[in-house]
């Protein structure tokens, strides 16, 4: 390709970017990116697999700059998320599949669908039977989407953190029926978890210590789960609660911790608890 045939084709790129604004104005530079005699490369050689993790990326750092306030940040970040949207939506396109638009009527036919008490003239009595009602429909859709669905735990993605799946599992299992009827029966399974560790590690039992610390783990969520807590929110928080605390020890010390007593360490996390 000559000099003056790329030079056409980057000005048929910009002219279609700068022609158009709002969201066609982000799909023309998609679309561009992705344009074979003049698009990027890099963005040329991207599919699902491969977007994926920069998708995952984009989500944390969204949930970081709502947590740390930021909103200049979150601007930003926002956009990158629904860039990730449109790059997929750019793919699904050239295969035929569906394109962004498809994308858009979906989830508003699904959002009006699931507020019928906003969009029609259904009335709930308490946020009780709201929810009741939401869940159903999930349920109904769920059956709709995928008749091969043999148990009610086949919809969950096996990509979900950990803690958000088992939470997930439990709240789906429970709909049914499957669930402890009262919160100190979910008690008495965690001290029980808590026992059996204590056991398997007295043992030398390395095999089933790791999968009675996973029993464990599954029995603090649904705790959590009962207590109407997120598990997944609650560990982020008290992760960055020590390392908050953490950082102000490194502070406070004198001399590298590394070359403190426990002691000395335990008093200045103490101290850095007391302040904020």
């Amino acid at each position: 390709m000559s000099e003056i045939q790329k030079e056409n084709i980057a000005e048929k790129l910009l002219a279609q970017v700068e022609n158009s604004s709002g969201i066609d104005k982000l799909l023309a530079v998609m679309s561009s990116l992705r344009d074979r005699e003049g698009g990027c490369p890099w963005d040329l050689e991207q599919d699902y697999q491969t977007i994926l993790p920069f998708t995952i990326e984009e989500v944390y750092e969204v949930a970081e700059a709502i947590e740390s306030k930021d909103f200049d940040s979150l601007k930003d970040e926002l956009g990158d998320l629904l860039f990730q949207v449109v790059f997929y939506a750019q793919l699904t396109k050239e295969e035929k599949r569906f394109d962004f638009y498809a994308i858009v009527e979906n989830i508003c036919d699904k959002l009006v669908r699931r507020h019928p008490h906003v969009f029609g003239d259904v009335q709930f009595e308490s946020e009780k039977q709201l929810k009741q009602a939401w869940e159903e429909q999930k349920h109904q859709e769920r059956q709709q989407k995928s008749k091969t669905n043999t148990s009610v735990l086949d919809d969950i993605p096996k990509a979900l953190p950990e803690l958000k799946r088992a939470q997930k599992i439990q709240k789906r299992v429970a709909k049914i029926g499957f669930d402890w009827e009262n919160v100190d029966q979910v008690w008495d399974k965690v001290k029980e978890e808590c026992e059996e560790i204590t056991l398997a590690a007295d043992q030398g039992d390395s095999e089933n210590l790791e999968e009675e610390v996973g029993d464990l783990l599954f029995a603090v969520v649904n705790l959590s789960r009962h207590y109407g807590i997120d598990a997944d929110m609650a560990l982020r928080k008290a992760n960055q609660k020590f390392d908050s605390r953490f950082r102000k020890v490194e502070t406070f010390s004198e001399k590298p911790l590394n070359q403190s007593t426990l002691e000395e360490l335990e008093l200045l996390w103490q101290r850095a608890k007391k302040t904020r």
